[in-house]
């Protein structure tokens, strides 16, 4: 089940007994728990009837004897296990087959009075365990998966749709580019950027640089746009900005940025597909970008692009202390690096 059906259920009032919300990506695990806590009872009824436990501060008897209480003057009665990678789940195999487990026991006949949700984070829970097996066949399991770097600007555009307004495909690029993919930073961005525009109205480039600190003129998508053109002056301008604001512009960020958009030129090299869709689809990105990889691919041919490649994970190396010679700051590291690329 993906988040938009459970999330459709849960606004229906069609609960499962029990909850298993896991995976790499914590930003759906809260959001779901959140809407659970938030929602399923009234704020009469949450006095006696919700509980929230957290993973490193309970065990598992706790757990279960406030999931076998019957709710009062409620229909139902919601217990949260927060953080609940923390807790101890105590010995699950399928070889423990002679072991008495009072948490199976439950699960295997949970209470329909109850909705007990697991928010374990960080990882995906072990698909092995017969723990597992008896949520997924009386609850649900929701698996929340870490969206990768080349689907967060797309990411970005569905949550602006969803709160009614609009964001250009630069813009999206340019916030997924600084803000990385950790989605809760970003929809916590969002959310800030979105109270200083007006709903309906399409967010661009100038609004995100506005209202998230990044620099009009001197960022890596700028950067980028630079060395592709081989525009040496406006280069130069960027790197000195960098060197001048290296908290701004941390060099792990910068080369990242770098590597991933020479990576993708590279994939353009050997795209079979040259029309603008299939391009975009094996890149990885809007269609509105796929002209500056036509660019990036005339100024870049299959050999210097490698090259390049090349040159920044020397880059990264050198910056990390690894082959490095004396005291290169930063700065002048991203300087070599970027007359490598031009020249």
């Amino acid at each position: 089940m993906n988040i938009h059906d459970l999330v459709k259920d849960l606004k229906s009032r069609k609960f499962k007994p029990v909850y298993l919300l896991h995976g790499e990506e914590s930003y759906y695990i809260d959001k779901i728990s959140d809407y659970i806590e938030d929602n399923v009872l009234s704020d009469a009824e949450k006095g006696f009837n919700q509980t929230i436990l957290y993973g490193k501060d309970t065990d598992i008897m706790t757990i279960l004897n406030s999931a076998k209480r019957f709710p009062m003057m409620s229909e139902f009665q919601v217990v949260l296990v927060k953080e609940a990678q923390e807790l101890k789940w105590g010995k699950d195999s399928e070889d423990d087959k002679k072991a008495v487990d009072p948490l199976l026991n439950y699960l295997e006949h949970p209470l329909q009075s109850t909705i007990l949700v697991f928010c374990y984070k960080h990882g995906k829970f072990d698909k092995r365990k017969k723990t597992y097996k008896a949520i997924d066949k009386k609850g649900l399991v929701f698996e929340s998966a870490q969206v990768y770097e080349n689907k967060i600007a797309s990411w970005i555009e569905d949550f602006v749709r969803e709160k009614n307004y609009r964001i250009n495909a630069r813009a999206a690029a340019l916030m997924a580019e600084y803000l990385g993919n950790d989605l809760s930073k970003i929809a916590n961005e969002l959310e800030k950027l979105m109270l200083n525009c007006v709903p309906g109205t399409e967010i661009n480039a100038e609004d995100v640089q506005d209202n998230i600190g990044i620099s009009k003129e001197y960022n890596v998508f700028e950067l980028q746009n630079a060395l592709v053109r081989r525009d040496v002056f406006k280069v130069n301008q960027i790197i000195q900005y960098f060197a001048s604001n290296p908290k701004a512009n941390p060099m792990p960020l910068v080369l990242g940025a770098l590597n991933t958009y020479f990576s993708k030129v590279l994939k353009f090299h050997y795209a079979k597909d040259r029309s603008q869709q299939g391009l975009a689809k094996e890149l990885g990105v809007s269609p509105y970008f796929v002209k500056d990889y036509e660019i990036a691919g005339r100024n870049f041919d299959k050999i210097k692009t490698f090259q390049v490649i090349s040159y920044l994970r020397d880059c990264d190396l050198r910056s990390k202390g690894v082959d490095a010679t004396g005291n290169t700051s930063d700065g002048e590291l991203l300087k070599e690096l970027v007359f490598k690329i031009i020249h």
